[in-house]
């Protein structure tokens, strides 16, 4: 029996549209969602899921009262009061995520699915963890790399991806040589961005220790200053490096093929790291010979302040204008310093002065001089202010005020200027003149022969 030939329409639509090809990709994706989605495991899960929001919304707000009588009143200001107070924001997700927790022990004790209960778990936790750093921290970028590190995260733990995720950056390794043994040494991207991870969250949990031991030491009297500050920098320079060595150990990094960077990190702080290496010593030094303390009032290239912390790299000094200068440590050893407190904190100002020629009592203006100064509440009765007679200049007779002052980080100019203004007051009173420099023009008459002009003709 001969066939019909099809109309050459039909063949080009066919060509265009594989109708079999389509059919099958339907079929089989409605037997994936049958065979994975329409089950009775599915259902149970999805039914405890939703069922689980019952006892978190009962249970969520006796948490969150639990933990704000029981934690967040108790625990002390700063990152530990905020994160109680987080977690007693987030007590119902919280309560959820126990929820999950103990329905998925509960199915796996049974041998039941739990597939779609790890899902709902990690992208909870993940929840979880961004709203804690947002509301712990309180900082945008770190909000930002919570958000980004986490989500990913629980999208592939929900999706069963995050194990060949895995498995695919431990492929990736780079060579570091070979041990005493002779085994070749490695170290994967996964090590990597694990040694990243712990690192940044021991580091910053390092700077937390850090700020509680320091602020502890700062109550501690016994302590002086300078040993206050000795051991602040000690902490800021070890926890870092604690942290850092936690780090490895965690991810299993042999710390003998640091050796192998060891070279090229010498010659890197031979040459790159030469000013950094110098202001990290010269804080030590500083501290360590008693130069410079915290609170101490000093002058540098003109600079006048006190000075407020002593970090690894530099000194900040803060000065009667309100502003912070930040000057590196190698500079107080190369360019010296002039450090008004550093035995005694009794500075002693000068106030000079000159009176006129017509003065008659000298001792008199020394007198006045003297309870100027003396009447001022920053100047200390021992040792007495003094007014000593220093020259008989051009135009006057000049005096130089002594006086003492123990509090140099409140000021020293206007101090200065309470005295001349007390001084001037009683000078004024008694008819005693400050002279000031005068000049005397005399112009002669002249003619034109005495100019040597003559008239002309």
């Amino acid at each position: 029996m001969q066939q019909t030939p099809r109309p050459e329409s039909e063949s080009v639509l066919d060509d265009m549209l594989p109708i079999e090809a389509l059919t099958s990709r339907a079929l089989e994706a409605v037997d994936w969602i049958r065979l994975h989605l329409l089950t009775i495991d599915v259902g149970i899960q999805l039914g405890l899921i939703t069922g689980a929001l019952v006892p978190a919304l009962v249970f969520g707000p006796r948490l969150q009262t639990f933990i704000t009588n029981q934690l967040s009143s108790r625990a002390p200001y700063g990152p530990f009061r905020r994160a109680a107070n987080a977690m007693a924001v987030l007590a119902t997700p919280i309560a959820l995520y126990l929820t999950l927790t103990a329905i998925k022990i509960g199915l796996g004790s049974a041998g039941l699915a739990t597939q779609w209960i790890d899902a709902a778990i990690s992208l909870m936790s993940a929840w979880i963890v961004v709203r804690l750093v947002t509301l712990v921290i309180q900082s945008r970028f770190w909000s930002r790399v919570a958000f980004y590190v986490a989500w990913p995260i629980a999208a592939l733990d929900a999706f069963g991806a995050l194990g060949p995720v895995v498995e695919q950056m431990r492929s990736l390794a780079i060579p570091l040589g070979q041990n005493d043994s002779g085994q070749p040494i490695d170290i994967s991207l996964f090590d990597i961005v694990r040694t990243i991870f712990y690192f940044a969250v021991l580091f910053w949990a390092a700077n937390l220790l850090t700020r509680l031991l320091q602020q502890r030491i700062e109550t501690v009297d016994e302590l002086s200053p300078s040993l206050k500050a000795l051991i602040g920098k000690i902490l800021n320079v070890i926890l870092p490096v604690i942290a850092l060595l936690i780090a490895l150990q965690i991810v299993g990094f042999n710390l003998a093929t640091l050796a192998v960077f060891s070279g090229a990190v010498g010659l890197g702080i031979g040459l790159g790291l030469q000013r950094i290496a110098a202001n990290f010593i010269a804080g030590f030094t500083l501290i360590a010979d008693k130069s410079i303390k915290p609170y101490d009032v000093i002058e540098i290239d003109g600079t006048f302040g006190w000075v407020t912390a002593m970090q690894a790299r530099y000194v900040a000094i803060r000065t009667r204008d309100g502003t912070e200068m930040l000057i590196p440590n190698d500079r107080f050893m190369s360019e010296g310093v002039t450090n008004w407190s550093r035995s005694d904190r009794v500075v002693r100002m000068h106030a000079p002065f000159g009176v006129s020629y017509a003065t008659e009592n000298l001792k008199q203006v020394q007198e006045l001089a003297i309870e100027a100064a003396a009447v001022v509440e920053r100047v200390v009765d021992a040792p007495a202010p003094i007014c000593n007679l220093t020259e008989f200049g051009d135009s006057s007779v000049n005096f130089d005020l002594r006086f003492w002052i123990t509090d140099p980080q409140n000021g020293m100019a206007n101090v200065r200027s309470q005295v001349l203004m007390g001084l001037w007051d009683r000078l004024k009173a008694n008819g005693i003149e400050i002279p000031f420099p005068q000049r005397d023009l005399h112009v002669k008459s002249w003619t034109r022969e005495s100019a040597g002009l003559q008239e002309k003709s």
